[in-house]
């Protein structure tokens, strides 16, 4: 690849970077073109280089957002030796995430823009949960239920910080996160013990 070819594919690395944190945090809807090239440090004529509109670049941003996330879990299940999977809840349920969605996983920001936008968003969407859904039946050694238990576990995972977010009062935000973790958890452990 050409200096150039390489420049060309670093700008619009970094635009897709800043407007998959953008759309995490206020929505497909909010950012602006113009608003985005800005904070890349381009000019809105730069756009149309790398994006045929943005529909496309939201499109690209929020598969970009959707793909991120993975080596996130990923990292977040090696985190406990002895239970990757209450690892991945621990992390995924943790206050620092509710309190960081430009950086957090895009399932919980992105579902409602999915379920109302273009087929390759949906597409991007369903990608990345049956990514998560694989991944999190992976931490289960022989069991036969790993595919719905992983089903259970995302859909209260992405539930329970959508919930945390939307809520006004802190101390049930709180709550939430943290009943939800205790649960999962609780219903982890049992599981194991089913097994031995």
């Amino acid at each position: 690849m050409g200096h150039s070819q390489a420049e060309k594919a670093a700008t619009r690395e970094r635009v897709l970077r800043i407007a998959s944190r953008r759309i995490r945090e206020d929505g497909v809807d909010r950012p602006g073109v113009a608003e985005l090239m800005n904070e890349a440090g381009l000019t809105h004529g730069g756009f149309y280089k790398h994006f045929d509109s943005r529909d496309d670049l939201i499109t690209q941003a929020s598969a970009f957002a959707l793909a991120e996330g993975t080596a996130k879990m990923e990292r977040s299940a090696r985190r406990n030796e002895q239970n990757a999977r209450a690892g991945l809840i621990d992390a995924y349920l943790a206050k620092q995430h509710r309190d960081g969605p430009a950086t957090g996983c895009a399932l919980v920001t992105l579902g409602a823009s999915a379920a109302r936008g273009e087929r390759d968003v949906k597409q991007a969407y369903e990608k990345q949960v049956r990514t998560y859904l694989d991944l999190i039946a992976g931490l289960d050694d022989d069991s036969t239920d790993a595919g719905p238990e992983a089903m259970l576990t995302l859909s209260a995972l992405v539930g329970a910080v959508l919930i945390s977010r939307a809520v006004a009062d802190k101390t049930f935000s709180d709550e939430v996160l943290e009943t939800v973790a205790e649960q999962l958890v609780r219903r982890t452990a049992r599981d194991v013990s089913a097994d031995v």
